[in-house]
């Protein structure tokens, strides 16, 4: 749902940098370059084939995407997401399945009760339907109000934090997100929580892996 970078557009990158890791993440693409944060540092344009560090190679750079190379394992980045190569921890990684159209489909715990979300790239937050905000308890109209442009046309939306997001083992706690009044029939996992997880796609499966 790419609409919603048309209000409250957060690429979200927090960077919570390890001596064990370099922590890349893409703030800008261009014909053969890219604009990367590394290790939290201020914004800096590489080339294609540059190092970025001691362990790690800008390889390729498309109008969607970086591909890096850290520590031998590539990395396809695209535009608010981040990587950082550390060791995961116990309880720091999930794998999810896809659906039947190909929807990577989450059970998720928002403030402590189950919803389905779906994972979405494209959103720029993470996005609940208002009755689904209604169902846990979030009195989402204090929140900062904007428009936004769905599918269904112009809806009313308000931006607030969720308490807390749990997937499996990994939980994380005020995160930023959106509500939307109608146009949106399934929450959407999006990048204000995703921008803090390794996403790795093999065929119908993903796993996240919290980096921070």
């Amino acid at each position: 749902m790419n609409c919603l970078s048309a209000f409250f557009l957060l690429v979200l990158i927090g960077y919570n940098a390890s001596v064990h890791a370099t922590e890349v993440g893409v703030v800008g693409l261009f014909p053969g370059k890219a604009i990367l944060v590394v290790d939290g540092g201020p914004p800096k344009t590489y080339n294609v084939g540059s190092m970025i560090s001691n362990d790690t190679k800008l390889l390729d750079v498309d109008h969607d995407s970086a591909t890096i190379i850290s520590n031998g394992k590539r990395s396809v980045l695209a535009m608010g997401q981040a990587v950082a190569r550390a060791a995961p921890g116990r309880g720091n990684q999930v794998i999810l399945q896809a659906g039947d159209h190909g929807h990577f489909i989450a059970n998720a715990s928002i403030n402590g009760i189950s919803v389905k979300m779906m994972v979405d790239t494209g959103a720029s937050l993470v996005t609940l339907p208002a009755s689904d905000a209604i169902r846990l308890g979030i009195n989402y109209t204090n929140g900062i109000r904007g428009r936004v442009s769905t599918a269904g046309g112009v809806v009313n939306a308000y931006g607030i934090k969720i308490d807390s997001i749990k997937i499996g083992d990994i939980e994380l706690y005020q995160v930023d997100a959106a509500v939307l009044d109608s146009g949106l029939t399934i929450p959407l996992l999006g990048m204000s929580f995703l921008n803090r997880m390794e996403m790795r796609r093999e065929g119908n499966q993903m796993t996240l892996t919290k980096r921070f």
